[in-house]
């Protein structure tokens, strides 16, 4: 959740275009927004899968959306994007474990 809030408020700090401020903008918000889903329901297998996902265009979204030569916006998204992916996928087991857990009763 809080990688989500740093990515989508990073342009306040940072030079972007307008390109790059909103793919920052709402990439971070639905990181933040699931990551706070996760923590409410930690049993929803799929939030991590997710937040995954979310990682991923995060890390591509400079190149995909043509704001690599925006050095501080680029490196904000490949580190978060990046960040993004390791922490849903470490939770990835915790989330199945519970989510079996919780089947059991």
């Amino acid at each position: 959740m809080v990688i989500g809030v740093v990515v989508a408020l990073s342009p306040l700090w940072m030079t972007t275009d307008n390109t790059a401020l909103w793919t920052l903008v709402v990439l971070g918000a639905l990181i933040a927004l699931d990551g706070l889903a996760s923590l409410a329901m930690p049993g929803m297998v799929y939030g991590e899968g997710i937040q995954i996902v979310l990682g991923a265009l995060l890390f591509i979204s400079p190149w995909v959306m043509g704001y690599a030569g925006l050095t501080g916006a680029s490196w904000t998204a490949w580190i978060g994007g990046v960040l993004t992916v390791v922490a849903g996928a470490a939770a990835m087991p915790i989330a199945q474990a519970t989510h079996r857990t919780a089947g059991q009763h």
